[in-house]
This record gives structure tokens, sequence and C-alpha cells, in this order.
């Protein structure tokens, strides 16, 4: 199918590349069809995403793995939370956290560790919920960031 968006121009997204967000994202539940946005020279390599809607091709939000900032990263989830998703088999088990970026202040960079979304990679089926858990909604991650870099020589 082909979207338009605002951050992207027109796009190509394959059925199997949608993801199903039945209950819709927190604030915006009238948004139930999304697609992941990357740099595809980067495939593979831990990065910051977009999580693109299809129903409002105004909205996209910067998304990324936890565990790249956080390699402990295991939120306990009531299992009733997770029945929209299907069975679940660990393998399958995708996490992402929304990225916050104050314009201007790239330095205060934050990933919300408290609302995850949680994506069935077996039949893309998502949803984003609260932790039980004590996880910041903002856990600042530019140093985790620019040391992961360093380290790696980019």
């Amino acid at each position: 199918m082909k979207a338009n968006t605002r951050l992207f121009g027109e796009i190509e997204v394959s059925e199997d590349k949608i993801i199903t967000v039945e209950q819709g994202i927190i604030g915006f539940p009238e948004m139930k069809r999304f697609t992941l946005i990357f740099d595809v020279e980067k495939e593979g390599k831990d990065t910051i995403m977009w999580l693109q809607s299809l129903d409002d091709g105004c909205f996209a939000m910067p998304v990324m793995n936890p565990k790249i900032a956080v390699p402990d990263y295991t939120p306990n989830v009531d299992d009733e939370l997770l029945k929209p998703l299907g069975k679940l088999k660990d393998e399958d088990v995708y996490i992402l956290t929304t990225v916050t970026i104050p314009q201007g202040k790239v330095e205060e960079i934050t990933i919300n560790l408290k609302a995850p979304v949680i994506i069935n990679l077996a039949n893309n089926k998502g949803c984003q919920l609260i932790v039980e858990d004590d996880y910041p909604v903002k856990h600042k991650i530019y140093d985790i960031l620019k040391n992961r870099n360093e380290k790696a020589g980019e």
C-alpha cells in the first residue's frame, strides 16, 4: 500500500510490515495501523526508528530498542494486558520505547521506560501499555549513546 507521510513523503508499505495496535497508542486511540521506518543502511544495527501511523500521515514518533541504553530492561507486564497480541513466544517479542528529543537540546534526549510498545513479530500485533515496575517516564540516554558510539568508533 502507498502511504503519504509528513516526514518521509509517499512511501510504499508491504502488508507484512503493517503493525496493528487494536487499542491505539496512549493519547491516540484512533490510530491503529503503523509501520517502522528506519535507515536501511543501518538495518540490523541498533538505531532510532520512526513508528509511522498509516491512519494519519502527519503522525510519526521516534522509537528505539530500550536495551541499547538499558541492557537489563525487563518490564513486568500483567499477562492479561498482553492478550491482544495473541500467543507470544519469547523470540517473537519486540519491545520499543518512545524517544523524546527536546528541540535544540539533543543532550536532553530521553526514552520512556514506563510505557513501552510491545510487538508480536509473529502476527504484527502491538500494544502500548504502562508497566508495573518503577521505571521512569524520562530516562536520559545522551551520555549512554555517546559513550556507546565512541566505543564503536562512530
